[in-house]
C-alpha cells in the first residue's frame, strides 16, 4: 500500500489565494487490482487557469486541479511498464492509482537530454496553446507584427518565439526588467516593462508605430482595452487568458470595444487549447523539434517540494515566475 499526499481546496478563493485556502491531506491507497497501475508524481504544474476553473468546477474539499508528469512504480496492466512516464490530469497529489484511461505517454522521440518537466510547459499545454493560438486563431503570416502580453510567461514566451520562426516582428511586454532582458535575449524585437512606462498607449505606439496585425492576449483588462485601439485594419486577436481579472473581488469596468472592432474590421476570438486535442501529437512533435534545434528556448521556475504547491501557485499568480512555473517533488 502507498500513502498519498494531496492538496485540497479548503475554502474558495476570495481575491488572491491564501495559504489558508488549502489543506494538506494524507490518503491511504488500496492494493492494486488487475488492470491497474500505481503512479508517483515527479513534476507538477501550476497555471493561471487553475484560478478561474477552481471557482467554476470545484467544490470545497476537492483535490486541487492540475496536471503532472508521473512515473509508473507498480503495474498490473500489461500496457503500462514500470519506470515509464506519463502526463496525468489528476490534480495536486503525490501518488494515485489509475486504469490507464486518460493518461498520455511522453512522445516516443523524447530525448534523455531534455527535462521531462517540459511536457508541462514548452512542449505541453502552454506551448500548444501558443502553437494553435498563433496558427489557427491569429493565422500569422510572414511580415506580420505580433503583440503578446505576459510575454515572459509559459505561453507568452513560446508565442513570441513561434512568431519569429514564422517570419514576424514581435513586440512583448512583461512586469520586470529581468523579464524584459530575458525576452530580448530569446529574440523579441521590442520589449517594455508595463509597470514602469509612463503611458501604456505611448509604449505600444513607440514599439510599432504602424500598429499590430495580431494580438495574443493573456491578460485582458486595461491592457487589452488600450491595445485594441492600436490594431491594424483587419487585425486578428486571440484571447487566451485574462489573468489581470482572475483575483478581482469587484469586476472591472472597461471601455467598450465596438468602435475599434467595427471601424478596423477586427477579428477577435477566444479559445481553449483542448479544441485541438486530436492534433496534440502534431503540435508536440513540432515544438520538440524546434526546442532541439535551438529555435525555441525555455526557462523553468522550479519550486522544490510538494509541500510548497500553494506557495508556487500564489507566486505564479503574482507574476514571480520567469517562464513555466513547475513544482518538483
Amino acid at each position: 500500500m502507498a500513502t498519498a499526499k494531496a492538496w485540497v481546496l479548503k475554502k474558495h478563493f476570495e481575491g488572491f489565494p491564501k495559504p489558508s485556502d488549502f489543506d494538506l491531506k494524507k490518503i491511504e491507497l488500496p492494493k492494486l487490482k488487475d488492470g491497474e497501475i500505481l503512479l508517483e508524481s515527479v513534476f507538477l504544474s501550476v497555471d493561471p487557469y487553475m484560478r478561474p476553473y477552481s471557482k467554476r468546477d470545484m467544490k470545497e474539499g476537492d483535490i486541487m486541479i492540475g496536471t503532472q508528469v508521473a512515473r509508473i512504480t507498480e503495474s498490473k496492466n500489461p500496457a503500462f511498464v514500470v519506470g515509464s512516464f506519463v502526463i496525468a490530469n489528476v490534480g495536486w497529489r503525490t501518488h494515485f492509482i489509475s486504469s490507464g484511461k486518460g493518461l498520455r505517454a511522453l512522445p516516443s522521440t523524447w530525448p534523455e537530454s531534455l527535462p521531462r518537466s517540459l511536457a508541462l510547459g514548452t512542449v505541453g499545454m502552454p506551448g500548444l496553446t501558443a502553437y494553435f493560438g498563433l496558427l489557427e486563431v491569429c493565422k500569422i503570416k510572414p511580415g506580420d507584427t505580433v503583440l503578446v502580453n505576459a510575454a515572459a510567461g509559459a505561453v507568452g514566451s513560446v508565442v513570441g518565439q513561434l512568431a519569429k520562426i514564422g517570419g514576424c516582428k514581435v513586440v512583448g511586454c512583461a512586469g520586470s526588467d529581468q523579464k524584459v532582458a530575458y525576452l530580448k535575449n530569446i529574440g523579441f524585437d521590442e520589449v517594455f516593462n508595463y509597470k514602469t512606462v509612463p503611458s501604456l498607449e505611448e509604449a505600444l505606439h513607440k514599439a510599432s508605430p504602424d500598429g499590430y496585425d495580431c494580438f495574443f492576449d493573456n491578460v485582458g483588462g486595461e491592457f487589452a482595452s488600450v491595445a485594441i485601439h492600436q490594431m491594424k485594419k483587419y487585425g486578428r486577436i486571440a484571447v487566451c487568458g485574462a489573468i489581470s481579472l482572475y483575483n478581482d473581488l469587484v469586476p472591472q469596468k472597461g471601455p467598450y470595444i465596438q468602435y475599434p472592432m467595427i471601424f478596423k474590421e477586427l477579428q477577435m476570438e477566444g479559445f481553449i487549447v483542448h479544441r485541438w486535442i486530436n492534433r496534440w501529437e502534431e503540435g508536440q512533435q513540432a515544438l520538440l523539434k524546434w526546442v532541439l534545434e535551438g529555435k525555441i528556448k525555455y526557462h523553468e521556475q522550479i519550486t522544490e517540494g510538494f509541500d510548497n504547491m500553494p506557495a508556487a501557485f500564489i507566486g505564479m499568480l503574482k507574476g514571480e515566475n520567469l517562464g513555466k512555473a513547475i513544482v518538483k517533488v
